[in-house]
């Protein structure tokens, strides 16, 4: 992998990872599709979900505050805000059960081009008739444990190559009731403890690079926090207008794109 290609592939993911696309899912088609690219595994895309992890924090690092002093505070607002720690509990639970017993079945999808692309299609699917189905009025902006609970079962589930993290659950809460913004907050706060999990587990792979690829995977998360940062403002901004099912039919194209050539 050379340094473009690190850099490339962390502007993909920063780009993918907000917007309810699949970033899994688009690194995967992207390496397969990079001539004389050296795959470098797993490790790499942990560390530009790592890099985006930390886009989450710099954008919504006064929730996050809030949500770390919430605990030792008494005024008006530290209910509410003890009340989404325990909901982003209830949602990580699930996340996490789903995540270590599906680590191996999801990692050996990777580089499986087919069902990578059937997965986008799916995910376009849901991204449609979530935005269809959807009340038409602004929806609710409490969210209930039965909420944070599937929510955390589609972000599971997101494990899979070509499942997007942010449309699965962003599209359940839309579902449940839940107004755009808020299940889009609800979404990337909820993203953090997995993304870090997931992080913390590659750890032990860390030995496994070589001193010069060190160089090659820090580019590639930086580059991803730089995008990804552009990415969660842009999704809000199409969440406020209420037009989340665009992206179902970049899915659709992408996916029976891709299809249709891994089979010809």
């Amino acid at each position: 992998m050379t340094l473009e290609q690190a850099i490339g592939l962390g502007a993909l993911q920063g780009a993918t990872e907000f917007l309810p696309v699949s970033s899994s899912g688009h690194l995967a088609l992207a390496q397969s599709q990079l001539s004389g690219f050296s795959q470098p595994g797993v490790l790499f895309d942990v560390l530009l979900h790592f890099g985006t992890m930390i886009a989450v924090l710099i954008y919504f690092w006064r929730d996050i505050r809030n949500l770390a002093t919430a605990p030792f505070r008494k005024d008006e607002t530290a209910t509410q805000d003890r009340r989404m720690l325990l909901l982003l509990i209830v949602g990580s639970i699930p996340t996490a059960i789903i995540g270590l017993a599906g680590k191996d079945f999801a990692t050996g999808l990777f580089h499986n081009v087919p069902v990578v692309a059937a997965m986008l299609i799916v995910t376009g699917s849901l991204l449609f008739l979530s935005e269809r189905l959807r009340s038409s009025d602004s929806g609710s902006s409490k969210i209930g444990y039965g909420d944070a609970l599937l929510t955390g079962i589609a972000q599971g589930l997101a494990i899979i190559p070509g499942i997007s993290r942010s449309g699965s659950t962003i599209a359940t809460m839309l579902l449940r009731g839940i107004d755009g913004v808020t299940a889009a907050r609800f979404s990337f706060l909820l993203a953090l403890p997995a993304v870090g999990g997931a992080t913390l587990l590659s750890i032990k792979d860390m030995q496994q690079v070589a001193p010069g690829e060190l160089t090659l995977y820090a580019a590639g998360a930086g580059t991803a926090l730089l995008t990804g940062l552009l990415s969660i403002h842009f999704l809000l901004a199409i969440i406020r207008r209420k037009r989340l099912y665009y992206f179902a039919f970049y899915c659709w194209a992408i996916g029976a794109l891709f299809l249709t050539l891994s089979l010809a």
